[in-house]
């Protein structure tokens, strides 16, 4: 299985459930491992048979900030729905990390896998 990846995506945005951090942006970090049949994008070197990293970054950012989210599990449900269901890709796995937000721990955060390999 061919996979397209996209390693910490950083996203400043709204995020929060408190509401000191409802008036701040912080930042979150997105990884995403998407399934994608990469053979005759490289048999042909073929952009248009390419899934563009750029145009799925740029869309899941717009996604993310368009409205203050409150959980970090939503952020990652919604860029897995917006990932399947723009881009046909049939299998995701999403990651999203909040740094700072435990005084503790670099960096808490979920991770998804959605649809079928």
């Amino acid at each position: 299985m061919d996979k397209v990846l996209i390693s910490q995506l950083k996203v400043e945005t709204v995020i929060g459930i408190y509401e000191w951090e409802k008036q701040i942006h912080q930042n979150l970090l997105i990884d995403l491992e998407m399934a994608w049949d990469n053979s005759l994008a490289a048999a042909n070197d073929d952009y248009q048979q390419a899934l563009c990293y750029e145009t799925v970054s740029n869309r899941l950012t717009a996604l993310i900030t368009e409205k203050p989210i409150e959980l970090i599990e939503t952020v990652a449900q919604i860029c897995a729905d917006c990932v399947m269901d723009e881009f046909n890709v049939p299998w995701v796995k999403v990651r999203v990390m909040k740094p700072g937000a435990v005084p503790s721990a670099q960096a808490v955060g979920v991770e998804i896998e959605r649809g079928h390999l």
